[in-house]
């Protein structure tokens, strides 16, 4: 099913206003190696550079932008004249950017709007003050990157040749740039937690503009698959308030829910309407899924069952277009072939997916595990960095159902010794707390693949080609989370200090299979035939499924990318081999 809400290429598909204005196509472009764009005033639309364009949401290194220059520029430059209607005149004017890779600057009209650091949180600015309504604006946006290793980079290179698994580095927008028109009374944002067990939806409202306001009210209407269940009003009188809502209605059967899960993704319409003196001022659609993620007896449940995590490791990266998806359809593709092989979810390594591809996770029922971006240095120009970008990102993230699992660190990756520095395994400590104090319903993985500190899953990285081999390593699980066994390089499950204590065991990253080449590389031996590919496929997801302590495996990886040739897909999303001999052995 889709949402009431679905609108094609709207670049929130949680919380949806009309009318909005897409800003990507074509705007004016410039590199600014030598920093002179501030001295010569490039945010007068007068003075910015003539002659190259981009194509938005495409960053330059890409063919899909019109440039593809893969060199790294730190500082560049974008202008959009904009025509603002005048019927806007008397609404807030917000400018919303996805992602902009790393810290951008707007000017709107010659002034600046606002800043923003960090690449993978969305952001905006508030534009009314500089906007000439009915008339052409300039937006302008400086944007400057770096090869710091303290910035949150991902998979991205720091230096200008790929190697090993870090590909061609996204400097700019990235993500869909919009406008959207609001009053001055709105709703902000609302936090949705469902509470499956007492068939509850809470709703925690951040407002806008109410102080001073009388007669207000907000309405709330659920409807299940266009069936009305619920309409609440009140009158709201803080900026900060909490809604609770019984779901049970007899659209769900006689007096049932019906809950979120793989293969019965039921999703509930929400709606708010902010009324002041009777007369319409903010309207926003939404939805949610009642489902709980659940840790008991060093079982992981969904819906208080037992969930087996059949996932797949996914970059999210395409040859045209990198980290940026060329269409909806390729994102709806990603999931669909997803499914197709068996997998019920995906582990989104190393970068925060459009919010698009999040939504059809949600309405098609494919788990997810968020990761944050690594650093790869450890100081306090890290630390900083991370932390901020991270609590921006787990708000915007927070709503989606399909969003199962945090993962903040990944093999010791920007934390790089914290099999001993207490420091570095504190910071972990506190990222997790911090988590947890915005999100206490999702677990928290802290550092995917090991030497964990605090952590809600063991998760282990373990590249071993047989099954026979991983069997016989596994069947001694005391040996395994009492550091007595090493994995990759002497890596152990846990950090010192830090002990086994019950948690659920998945082995998230394994396989890595590539067919032989000499144009990249993949995880051990490469192989020569589809045959031998499926043999050893078979005999290292079966090893794992055969081992009863573990609740479940991530496959390495969905694609190619770049010069890693290890997918089970090309990066044009050819199959290499059959993708229902896949789908049998994991559902086997």
């Amino acid at each position: 099913m889709t949402t009431k809400s679905y609108i094609k290429d709207y670049p929130r598909p949680q919380f949806v206003r009309t009318p909005w204005m897409d800003l990507n196509g074509a705007w004016d472009f410039s590199f600014d190696d030598n920093q002179v764009g501030v001295r010569e005033q490039w945010y007068d639309e007068a003075q910015f550079p003539k002659g190259s364009t981009i194509q938005v949401p495409f960053t330059y290194e890409t063919k899909a932008s019109g440039i593809g220059d893969e060199t790294f520029h730190p500082r560049v430059w974008y202008r959009k004249q904009v025509t603002i209607p005048i019927e806007a005149q008397g609404k807030r004017t917000i400018l919303h950017f996805q992602g902009v890779d790393y810290h951008a600057k707007c000017w709107v009209n010659g002034t600046v709007a606002g800043e923003h650091e960090g690449a993978y949180a969305a952001f905006s600015f508030d534009i009314t003050p500089y906007i000439r309504y009915g008339a052409e604006n300039s937006i302008i946006l400086e944007v400057e990157d770096s090869q710091s290793c303290a910035q949150p980079r991902g998979k991205q290179r720091w230096v200008d040749q790929n190697f090993e698994c870090f590909y061609v580095q996204s400097t700019g927008i990235w993500k869909s740039v919009w406008i959207e028109f609001v009053h001055e009374t709105r709703i902000d944002s609302v936090k949705m937690t469902p509470d499956i067990d007492r068939h509850m939806i809470r709703l925690d409202f951040q407002l806008s503009g109410i102080e001073g306001r009388s007669n207000l009210r907000l309405e709330t209407r659920i409807e299940l698959k266009g069936q009305h269940i619920q309409t609440v009003n009140f009158s709201p009188d803080r900026p900060w308030t909490t809604l609770e809502i019984d779901v049970r209605h007899e659209a769900g059967g006689p007096w049932k829910q019906l809950l979120w899960a793989p293969g019965s993704p039921n999703l509930y319409d929400i709606e708010f309407v902010m009324y002041e003196h009777e007369q319409e001022i903010d309207r926003v659609q939404s939805y949610f899924g009642m489902r709980k993620i659940s840790i008991e007896n060093g079982q992981i449940k969904l819906n208080n069952g037992p969930l087996y995590q059949r996932l797949i490791l996914d970059q999210g990266y395409w040859p045209e277009s990198h980290l940026t998806a060329p269409s909806e359809e390729a994102l709806i593709l990603d999931i669909d072939r997803i499914a197709e092989m068996g997998y019920n979810g995906l582990r989104k390594h190393m970068k925060l997916e459009d919010p698009r591809f999040l939504y059809w996770c949600d309405v098609k029922g494919m788990l997810v595990w968020s990761e944050m971006a690594s650093t790869f240095e450890f100081n306090d120009e890290a630390v900083t960095r991370f932390t901020k970008e991270w609590l921006e990102i787990v708000p915007q993230q927070y709503n989606h159902p399909s969003v199962i699992t945090w993962v903040p660190f990944n093999e010791s990756w920007g934390i790089p010794a914290i099999a001993q520095d207490v420091r570095q395994q504190q910071f972990t400590q506190t990222i997790y707390h911090l988590t947890k104090t915005m999100d206490p319903y999702r677990p928290v993985v802290t550092n995917d693949g090991w030497e964990h500190t605090i952590s809600d899953i063991l998760t282990l990285h373990d590249y071993v080609e047989a099954g026979e081999v991983f069997q016989k390593q596994y069947q001694d699980k005391e040996a395994i989370v009492n550091n007595q066994i090493s994995f990759n390089q002497w890596k152990y499950a846990y950090a010192q200090g830090h002990h086994y204590k019950g948690q659920p065991i998945i082995v998230s990253e394994f396989g890595g299979i590539a067919f032989q080449s000499d144009k990249g590389w993949g995880y051990g031996n490469q192989v020569e035939s589809v045959e031998a590919f499926i043999e050893r496929f078979r005999s290292i997801t079966g090893a794992i499924k055969a081992v009863p302590y573990i609740s479940g495996y991530c496959y390495t990886q969905l694609t190619d990318v770049q010069q890693e040739i290890n997918g089970l897909l090309n990066e044009e999303r050819e199959p290499k081999v059959p993708l229902d001999v896949i789908r049998k052995i994991n559902l086997s």
